[in-house]
């Protein structure tokens, strides 16, 4: 079920379960300009949740507010409990993160980091960094500034992971990462959600998100216009049909099949001889109804494709609507009244330890 974005409600969570990060109408000016508005997260432990969206979306403003190194204008925004702003320093003690900028000292070997991380914290990251650092295939012993783009990358997760938090806030981690580390990568988040941490993986990128994640996110404009998981978020995309008819067969489609404007057959394809549908399910008209029309004209078909959409094409849905607005739809359990907010260029903060 959708609701108009005028509708705003903080997303659901079952009763007695506390929150790991609890964001409520969170706002952020950058003068005259907004960075956010009005964004609204409710993310309970042990959750995978993906925050998506291009750059210059929001992102990494809302990462910056969630560990207390920017004051948001207005609004609200708790993690483990603790006020972002007024106890920072608690929230950063307990969070593991990793910036989208990930700067580190050039003298610093990755056991000396590990030392000097664990100093900060109050605790031990030796053993626990050493077993991370051997799933991604790390030489501690290296300087930073003899490590490459990726194996700098790989201290930051190991420094983000060794003190085992109970909420990790990563912004871009796959960075430089090639496809074996990113696989090495996720399957480190997994444990740790399975272990109870909650994980918020801000991304640009469709796939990894798809891949990892169990909600999602969609952030355009600094509002976020969708919130839901995967499968919610498909089935009320409905699904795509493309059907190639034989020439001269193309029957005319029932009223509640519209067929999608927009799109032409191709120049080498008679005129009427292809459907493009987008078909939403509804009490009235099921996909069997769908079937069941398909297989009535069986004979006069030559190609048919129906499937719901991937998340990379959802995600394009949202972009392509009207510029002016950034509020194309919002989901049942969506958080907030979406406004028009562009987010101005913002240097990423260094590791937060």
């Amino acid at each position: 079920m959708l609701l108009p974005a005028s509708h705003q409600a903080h997303p659901a969570i079952p009763p007695g379960q506390d929150l790991a990060i609890d964001v409520r109408n969170l706002t952020k000016r950058y003068g005259s300009r907004r960075g956010i508005t009005n964004v609204n997260l409710a993310i309970a432990p042990g959750s995978l949740y993906g925050f998506l969206g291009p750059n210059g979306a929001g992102k990494t403003t809302t990462i910056r507010c969630l560990l207390g190194l920017l004051r948001a204008t207005s609004g609200s925004a708790r993690v483990l409990g603790h006020d972002c702003w007024t106890q920072g320093d608690k929230v950063r003690t307990q969070v593991g993160s990793i910036p989208g900028d990930l700067r580190l000292w050039p003298w610093l070997t990755g056991m000396r980091a590990l030392k000097l991380f664990g100093l900060i914290r109050g605790t031990s990251l030796l053993t626990k960094g050493k077993e991370l650092a051997d799933e991604l295939e790390l030489d501690l012993s290296l300087p930073v500034r003899k490590m490459s783009r990726g194996n700098r990358q790989k201290l930051g997760i190991i420094l983000a992971l060794a003190h085992q938090p109970r909420v990790l806030i990563l912004d871009e981690p796959t960075t430089a990462l090639d496809p074996l580390m990113q696989d090495r990568l996720r399957s480190m988040l997994r444990r740790a959600a399975d272990d109870g941490a909650a994980v918020f993986f801000s991304s640009h990128t469709l796939a990894e998100v798809e891949a990892l994640c169990e909600r999602v996110a969609i952030v355009k404009q600094g509002a976020i216009v969708a919130d839901s998981t995967l499968t919610l978020l498909r089935a009320d995309a409905g699904y795509d049909l493309d059907v190639l008819w034989l020439e001269n067969h193309a029957p005319k489609p029932p009223a509640w099949l519209p067929l999608l404007a927009t799109r032409r057959p191709a120049s080498t394809e008679p005129q009427g001889s292809r459907w493009i549908a987008r078909f939403r399910p509804t009490k009235d008209h099921t996909l069997a109804d769908v079937l069941a029309l398909l297989h009535h004209h069986k004979e006069a078909i030559a190609d048919i494709k129906l499937a719901q959409p991937d998340l990379e094409t959802l995600f394009r849905r949202f972009y392509e609507s009207d510029a002016d607005d950034p509020r194309p739809v919002m989901h049942l359990n969506q958080a907030h009244v979406p406004s028009d907010a562009t987010q101005p260029t913002a240097t990423p903060p260094s590791m937060t330890p």
